[in-house]
């Protein structure tokens, strides 16, 4: 049986953020981080040339909506969603809460978007987000809802072991189900266990991997069966379970990147002995594109031909 990944490289317009989430290792303060700059981005893409990249994570920390420099900050995304569209690559923006507005605009740029939900449980708002307005559980639904009404094709998750009881896990996976069952958009719900860091400041112990067959189990059950359940191989330290998350449901291991950024004390196995894990599983790693293809019909007429392309290349085995 097939377990998927994304060819992907990570780029990082800023880590900026005006949340500040004390299990975070990824943010800086605003005004002490020199932005991503079109020039620099244009020379990665043009090194990535190649190698064997499709997909380009856009992955940002968040400027506040109600400062001048949001729009800035906007403009600066799309521009680089453009850049990479430019070299042939298919973008997919994580930039956190947007407005209905920002999130249509991104579309016509964007192959796919995310947003991790993380938990739904309010009491997080007092304790791991409480210097954190953009993880109002509210908040982050309403994304969720608006990229069904837009028909963005969209990826999501938890974040596991930040406060939450097993019950806000099964209320965070049914939210994300009800929300498919009237859209059709989530391709994919993430199960990422948070693992320490070293600049985070949140003291809790680890969501053990151990548990994540079970809850993986449990998700399978939950979520519709055209959801695909992804795991980040590089948060599993032990190859046994990570067979175990296969056999329990999960599919896809995410973006196989150089670089974890959200998890930089965490870096990605060698593909080969990614395969190799695999295989003594009884599975088999194969690439695919940041858009499912049931989702390819949303997409405007300038970006269709590009994932055609990228298919077309997928059936000759011309990535891996």
């Amino acid at each position: 049986m097939k377990i998927t990944y994304s060819p992907a490289y990570t780029i990082v317009p800023t880590y900026e953020c005006f949340n500040n989430c004390t299990y975070c290792n990824f943010r800086i303060d605003p005004g002490k981080d020199n932005w991503l700059t079109l020039e620099n981005a244009k020379k990665i893409f043009q090194n990535l040339q190649n190698h064997h990249v499709c997909e380009i994570l856009i992955l940002s920390g968040e400027v506040h909506p109600q400062i001048p420099l949001r729009e800035k900050w906007f403009q600066h995304i799309y521009q680089l969603c453009e850049l990479a569209l430019s070299f042939n690559f298919l973008p997919h923006t994580n930039a956190g809460i947007l407005s209905l507005s920002e999130m249509q605009k991104l579309k016509s740029v964007n192959v796919s978007m995310g947003l991790m939900l993380e938990q739904l449980n309010p009491k997080l708002m007092q304790t791991v987000h409480k210097q954190s307005p953009s993880k109002i559980p509210e908040v982050r639904l309403q994304q969720l809802k608006w990229a069904g009404e837009l028909k963005i094709p969209f990826t999501t998750g938890l974040l596991l072991g930040i406060g939450e009881t097993a019950k806000d896990r099964i209320d965070t996976l049914e939210a994300i189900a009800t929300l498919h069952h009237k859209y059709g958009h989530i391709q994919e719900v993430i199960l990422q266990p948070h693992s320490l860091g070293s600049r985070e400041t949140f003291t809790e112990a680890n969501f053990s991997p151990h548990q994540l067959p079970e809850l993986i189990y449990q998700a399978r059950k939950i979520l519709p069966a055209e959801i695909t359940i992804q795991i980040p191989p590089n948060l599993i330290p032990d190859k046994q379970y990570l067979l175990a998350c296969l056999q329990a449901g999960a599919r896809d291991l995410g973006g196989i990147v150089p670089k974890d950024e959200v998890n930089p004390d965490y870096t990605h196995l060698d593909k080969q002995e990614l395969e190799k894990i695999l295989r003594s599983g009884g599975w088999e790693l194969k690439s695919r594109l940041p858009i499912y293809p049931q989702f390819d019909n949303w997409l405007n007429v300038k970006l269709q031909p590009k994932v055609k392309l990228w298919r077309q290349k997928l059936d000759k085995s011309a990535i891996y």
